[in-house]
């Protein structure tokens, strides 16, 4: 608890840099200090393209640095980037005719043998497509990112009821998914 508040005491004085003294160097520092969590965020939410997350990464540094003015320091500005990205990932999947077909069941079928962990992390990613887009989106922000529920609901403009929900809902929808997983993993123990 107290790095994210000494971490949010430091963005808030890069934030009042940028806007006091019209410090460009001081925005830049909060970018590089982001970009990271930023481009994960929108790497998963993408399901690993990450041309088109940088892509949107960059659109959402944009995008911070006009609004930066609208930063009330409500929340840290770590989850202000994070709803940002996730308003520009949802405005470039509206703006998006026609999307490529995924072919990554396809893939991930004619790999020969994968280790262990590989095939749970493909069988995990097959498994949170199973959910429905809010499902996805929730669990993404609270259990990949480390949001607290509280966040999640402010990233992304939900009700905190609704993101309890869909967080419990998806997490039972992916114990099911999985449950081969954890029997196997039980059989392992068992013996």
């Amino acid at each position: 608890m107290a790095d994210r508040q000494s971490e949010s005491r430091i963005d808030k004085a890069l934030v009042a840099r940028a806007l006091l003294a019209d410090d460009a160097r001081a925005f830049e520092q909060l970018v590089r200090r982001h970009q990271g969590m930023v481009r994960a965020q929108l790497r998963r939410l993408l399901h690993g393209d990450a041309a088109r997350a940088d892509d949107l990464a960059q659109e959402t540094f944009l995008l911070a640095w006009r609004k930066l003015p609208q930063f009330r320091g409500e929340a840290r500005f770590s989850t202000w980037l994070y709803r940002i990205a996730y308003s520009c990932f949802l405005q470039s999947m509206r703006n998006r005719q026609h999307a490529a077909p995924d072919t990554s069941d396809n893939a991930a079928a004619t790999q020969p043998s994968v280790s262990g962990e590989v095939a749970l992390r493909l069988d995990l990613e097959r498994a949170m497509r199973g959910l429905s887009s809010d499902e996805q989106a929730v669990l993404l922000h609270v259990a990949q990112l480390g949001l607290s529920h509280d966040e999640a609901a402010y990233v992304l403009s939900m009700p905190l009821g609704t993101v309890k929900s869909h967080a419990r809902r998806g997490k039972d929808k992916l114990r099911t998914l999985l449950a081969d997983w954890q029997d196997s993993s039980m059989e392992g123990h068992g013996s």
